[in-house]
C-alpha cells in the first residue's frame, strides 16, 4: 500500500532536540553518564499535594467527563489566581481548560486562523507555535529578533512586518529558548501596534510564576481584555505528565471554543483537573516557591560558568529554565554548526545540549540553548566536560 501523507504534515519539523534524546538515552543504555540539559523539564517531581489530590479523585471515581471547558470548579480556581496573582479581574466563564498548553495552542489557531493567513512571531521561538500554524494550513510571518531588542518583538515590527495576510501577534512572556520577559510597557506597546492593524494579541504566558531577580512577570490581560491568553500546569505548578493548560478568552469566543473543544479532544483529563485544584493552596504555592528559588540559584551558577567557557549570552534570562547562547567561538569546519557541536559535546562529554536549529532559523546555527533542569552540581559537571572536550 503506498503511503499517502498531507502536504501540512510534511511541511512540520521534526524536533531536533528528540533526535539528541534519543541519542542520549542510547549512551544511557550503554552504560554512559549523560547529563541532560535538552529537554525542558525540570527534575522536580509534582508537589506531593498535587499527587495526593489527584490519588483521592481516583479513589472517588472521579474518572468521568467533566464538560467541554473544563471542571467548574477548576475554571473558577483559575480565575480566582488572576485575582490573586496579577490583581486582574477575570470571569470563570473566559477560562478553558485544555489537554497541556498545546491544546490551548490549537483551539487558538482553528478559532482564529484562516488558510494561508499569518501568525506574526519572534525567531527564534518555540517551534510549536509555527506548527501549529501550519497544520491549519496558515501560514507564519516569522521575524528575526536578537539580543538588542530583547529577543522580543517590538512595535516597530509590527509596523515593518505587518501585512495585508497577518491577523494574529503571538508573544512569548517568559520565552523559549531565551527567557526574556515583557514588562507593562512594553506588552501595552505591542497590545496598542496590533490593534491599529486590526489583529488580535496571542500571548504564551506557560512560564509565568518562574521569574527571577524579584521580577514579577505582568499577564497581557493587565493591558488587553481583548487578548488570548495561554497558560499551563507543566511549568511553575510541575505537572509536564498530567497534561493540563488553560486559555483565557474573549467572552465573543466563549461559545466557539466550547464547540471546537467538544471536537477536538472532548475535555481534558478528569484525574488531573481535580489534581490540579490542589496547585493553588497555599502548603503547594510555598514547594513551588522553594523550587523557583531553586532555578533561580542555579541559573546564577551556570550563566556565568558557560560565559567563562566563551559562549556568548548578552542578556540574562529574567525567566522559564533555560539559557540561549552563541556558541560561534566553538564552531570550524569540523564543528560547522550548533547541530554538530551538540552532537560532538553529546559523544565526546556526555553532555546534552538544544541546537537553535529547534527554534527557528535566524542566527540559529551559531546558538543553543541549555536548560537547567537538573541540580547545580550536575551542572557545573558539565560545564567542566564541556571545557575538556573543547580542550578550553
Amino acid at each position: 500500500m503506498s503511503k499517502q501523507i498531507t502536504r501540512r504534515a510534511n511541511a512540520i519539523s521534526p524536533f531536533h532536540v528528540m533526535d539528541i534524546l534519543a541519542q542520549a538515552k542510547a549512551l544511557q543504555a550503554q552504560g554512559r553518564d549523560i547529563i541532560h540539559m535538552e529537554v525542558g523539564e525540570p527534575d522536580f517531581d509534582t508537589a506531593a499535594p498535587i499527587i495526593d489530590a489527584g490519588i483521592q479523585a481516583l479513589k472517588q471515581a472521579k474518572t468521568h467527563y467533566t464538560p467541554a471547558l473544563g471542571l467548574p470548579e477548576l475554571r473558577q480556581a483559575i480565575a480566582d489566581w488572576y485575582q490573586t496573582y496579577y490583581k486582574v479581574n477575570v470571569s470563570a466563564k473566559r477560562v478553558v481548560v485544555t489537554p497541556g498548553a498545546s491544546g490551548a495552542l490549537l483551539l487558538v489557531m482553528g478559532a482564529l486562523l484562516e488558510k494561508e493567513q499569518k501568525v506574526m512571531l519572534a525567531d527564534p521561538g518555540y517551534p510549536c507555535n509555527r506548527h501549529f500554524a501550519r497544520f491549519v494550513e496558515g501560514q507564519v510571518n516569522a521575524v528575526p529578533v536578537g539580543a538588542e531588542q530583547n529577543y522580543q518583538l517590538s512595535p516597530d515590527d509590527i509596523a515593518s512586518y505587518w501585512d495585508d495576510e497577518t491577523r494574529i501577534a503571538l508573544l512569548a512572556s517568559p520565552s523559549n529558548p531565551t527567557g526574556t520577559v515583557l514588562n507593562e510597557a512594553e506588552l501595552r506597546a505591542l497590545s496598542t501596534a496590533v490593534k491599529q492593524r486590526q489583529g488580535t494579541l496571542v500571548v504564551d504566558e506557560i512560564y509565568h510564576g518562574l521569574t527571577y531577580d524579584n521580577f514579577h512577570a505582568p499577564t497581557a490581560l493587565a493591558v488587553d481584555n481583548e487578548a488570548f491568553v495561554i497558560n499551563s500546569f507543566s511549568k511553575f505548578f510541575g505537572m509536564t505528565g498530567w497534561r493540563l493548560g488553560w486559555l483565557i478568552v474573549p467572552e465573543a469566543y466563549i461559545d466557539v471554543m466550547d464547540k471546537l473543544a467538544q471536537n477536538l479532544y472532548l475535555a481534558a483529563p478528569t484525574m488531573s483537573q481535580y489534581a490540579a485544584l490542589a496547585a493553588f493552596e497555599p502548603q503547594t504555592l510555598a514547594i513551588l516557591e522553594q523550587r523557583r528559588q531553586i532555578l533561580e540559584q542555579r541559573r546564577n551558577a551556570l550563566l556565568p560558568a558557560l560565559q567563562d567557557l566563551g559562549f556568548h549570552i548578552p542578556v540574562t534570562p529574567r525567566g522559564a529554565f533555560y539559557l540561549y547562547a552563541d556558541c560561534s567561538a566553538f564552531l570550524s569546519d569540523a564543528l560547522p554548526d550548533s547541530m554538530a557541536l551538540s552532537r560532538y559535546l553529546l559523544n565526546e562529554a556526555g553532555v546534552a545540549i538544544t541546537p537553535g536549529l529547534d527554534f527557528g532559523e535566524f542566527e540559529a546555527k551559531k546558538h543553543c540553548r541549555f536548560a537547567y533542569t537538573t541540580d547545580e552540581e550536575r551542572l557545573l559537571e558539565a560545564v567542566n566536560r564541556i571545557s575538556k572536550a573543547l580542550k578550553i
